[in-house]
């Protein structure tokens, strides 16, 4: 088992900086096969990970950022697609009365047991690194159960109402992070990118406070927890670090050097390469332009670990994903190089 503690300490004190992309997708495709089995089939989705594994020098694990999988568990209809993310189409509940009567799904819902059996999978096939699996976080979740219009509004005329919403989404959150955990996972990211359209006050009072639930129970020194918000455009950081995660996770919304600013110094600051606008659409050349004028500017943060600013999409080119990895080697070198140029000769 990984003292993540100790990990994260090691990270904050590399003089070189490392690279944790969130992506499987690229994997899916290298092993040739499609979206709809990799979400459905756990043994997929494990072996997209283990091919990305072998190819890129990432300093951890991830799987698929997933934002249907807890909610097609409470029940919610879902659709697939061959080659897309599943689709939610339609909410839940729409009534306090129905929250009320609302049942916290156990373990066995839906694909739920998919998606465990692909990080246990993951964990038994990787032991140099850390796994972090992923899950949707409570407001992102109560969301998609009410509809996201909705909840907007109801958190102001029905906030009794959506406060028990949120109690259930994360009772359910909780206990299938203790089963990853329990499986061997080294962390999870909690993706929780509604909470970016709330202001600061209401993103602590409608997710950090439920948030800090979970991290207050779970996070330990072999247990972080990642909190990811790309919908935080620099408003809500504050109700970031309220958490206590020892680990934020930006999306490319935010300034990524004004974030670094905004955080301590003894928590992983993660982000924020766009996924689409960048790695998706951009040429090589222009990626690795990207790429390394993002390590410019934060260079001066030991606590910086590169990172896309969300999970990679279906179809990104590998020769862009190769020319992030290309500009975080020659970063890494003249750093290697400045340094010796500073010792007396």
């Amino acid at each position: 088992m990984i003292d993540i503690k100790n990990w994260v300490s090691e990270q904050i004190s590399n003089p070189e900086r490392i690279a944790l992309p969130i992506m499987t997708h690229p994997g899916i495709e290298m092993i040739g096969r499609k979206v709809r089995e990799a979400v459905q089939d756990g043994e997929v989705h494990a072996m997209a990970i283990k091919k990305l594994n072998e190819i890129y020098p990432t300093a951890a694990t991830t799987v698929i950022m997933d934002l249907t999988v807890e909610t097609e568990a409470f029940g919610a209809p879902i659709e697939f697609q061959e080659d897309e993310m599943p689709h939610l189409l339609g909410r839940l509940v729409s009534s306090a009365e129905e929250i009320e009567a609302l049942k916290v799904p156990d373990l066995s819902a839906g694909r739920i047991p998919q998606y465990l059996k692909a990080n246990r999978l993951t964990v038994e096939a990787t032991r140099n690194k850390p796994v972090f699996a992923s899950v949707i976080g409570p407001f992102s979740l109560a969301g998609r159960l009410y509809d996201m219009s909705e909840i907007m509004v109801a958190c102001y005329t029905e906030p009794q109402a959506i406060h028990a919403l949120l109690e259930k989404c994360t009772e359910f959150i909780l206990n299938y992070c203790k089963e990853l955990k329990r499986i061997g996972c080294s962390g999870v990211v909690v993706a929780e990118p509604a909470a970016g359209l709330l202001s600061n006050e209401d993103c602590q009072d409608f997710s950090s406070e439920y948030i800090k639930k979970i991290v207050d129970t779970l996070q330990d020194e072999h247990f972080l927890v990642i909190l990811h918000n790309c919908g935080n455009q620099g408003h809500c950081t504050e109700a970031m670090l309220y958490t206590g995660a020892n680990a934020l996770h930006f999306g490319n919304a935010i300034d990524m050097a004004e974030a670094l600013r905004s955080c301590p110094k003894d928590k992983l600051i993660m982000g924020n390469v766009d996924p689409v606008g960048v790695l998706k659409l951009l040429s090589p050349a222009e990626v690795k332009a990207y790429v390394q004028d993002l390590l410019n500017k934060t260079q001066d943060f030991d606590n910086f670990i590169l990172s896309t600013g969300c999970d990679l999409p279906p179809l990104v080119p590998t020769a862009n994903i190769a020319a992030f990895f290309d500009a975080l080697r020659d970063f890494n070198k003249s750093r290697v190089l400045q340094e010796l140029d500073a010792y007396p000769k």
